[in-house]
């Protein structure tokens, strides 16, 4: 079994999608795809080998796309990096209405309902296709994986919008009494879960570059702080799931290609900006050819 794991990563999933693009094109068939946060966002319309139509979502977004209210605003770049600032208003209108979060994202909530159709949906369920999405159980204290199989349209497109909300910056989701956020929390790279399903070989798209060599600018305010100490801790995460991931691997006898980020893409990817993301998916589709050429040049003619 052949399965395809893309990690958390907010826009840079567009670099996971140019990947992805690749590796379909390529006659790579998959009949497990696992997706956390951004991750979750693409496997359904790669599943149905929807490239296209994905492609266009993720090069045609912007903030409103996916916040319903934006807790911060986007500064003018300082040194190659953007900086983001407290949207005041959007902030208190939250903590007046007793929302426990700084932002929502009900843009995204709909735009999934929107761009995946339950007629998809239903193509999905009656192939031989698992896909599944990484969700938080904050409430419970536990990563959970709901698969296509296990759930209706409805649910389903909840726990794909659940698996990305980046709390406290955007929606905190309640569902079956238990309070849910971003799978990326605890597991930003499910490559465990892949092989637990019985892959063999596991195609892992990483949205990080596999050596850290940047230095984050100073915090100017307090969400800036806050985005670099997430991005610390799911960096911590992230190293930790691909070290689990290996080990699984060794000890079933899998398989696993990894795909990182070549170079540093942003250090906010909170940022949606559609020309950055129209590069970084023909980025992540060079990436991959070069790659692939690459691993074939070592494998040799009679591989």
């Amino acid at each position: 079994m052949r399965a395809l794991v893309i990690s958390g990563g907010g826009s840079k999933g567009a670099f996971a999608g140019g990947v992805a693009q690749y590796l379909l094109e390529t006659s790579h068939i998959y009949d497990l795809f696992v997706g956390t946060s951004t991750g979750s966002l693409l496997i359904p319309h790669l599943a149905l080998n929807k490239v296209a139509k994905i492609r266009e979502i993720y090069t045609s977004i912007d903030q409103s796309s996916i916040f319903s209210s934006c807790p911060f605003v986007i500064k003018k770049e300082k040194y190659g990096i953007r900086q983001i600032g407290i949207n005041h208003f959007n902030v208190i209108k939250n903590i007046v209405k007793g929302r426990k979060t700084f932002g929502e994202s009900h843009n995204l909530k709909k735009l999934i309902i929107e761009v995946f159709t339950e007629e998809e949906f239903n193509k999905l369920k009656e192939s031989s296709i698992d896909i599944v999405v990484t969700v938080s159980n904050l409430s419970l204290n536990q990563i959970e994986y709901k698969s296509i199989n296990d759930c209706s349209y409805t649910d389903f497109c909840d726990w794909i919008w659940i698996s990305c909300n980046y709390t406290p910056f955007m929606s905190l989701a309640k569902k079956g009494g238990c309070e849910y956020a971003d799978g990326g929390f605890g597991s930003v790279v499910p490559i465990e879960e892949a092989i637990n399903r019985g892959a063999t070989e596991v195609d892992v798209i990483v949205l990080e570059t596999e050596v850290t060599h940047y230095n984050r600018m100073p915090s100017k305010n307090p969400f800036s702080l806050l985005t670099s100490m997430f991005a610390f801790m799911v960096d911590r995460i992230e190293k930790q799931n691909i070290r689990i991931g290996k080990f699984t691997a060794v000890h079933n006898d899998a398989i696993i290609n990894l795909y990182y980020t070549p170079t540093l893409l942003t250090t906010n990817s909170l940022i949606f900006d559609k020309e950055k993301m129209t590069e970084w998916w023909e980025s992540g589709f060079q990436y991959a050819k070069q790659k692939n050429i690459e691993l074939n040049e070592i494998k040799g003619p009679d591989a």
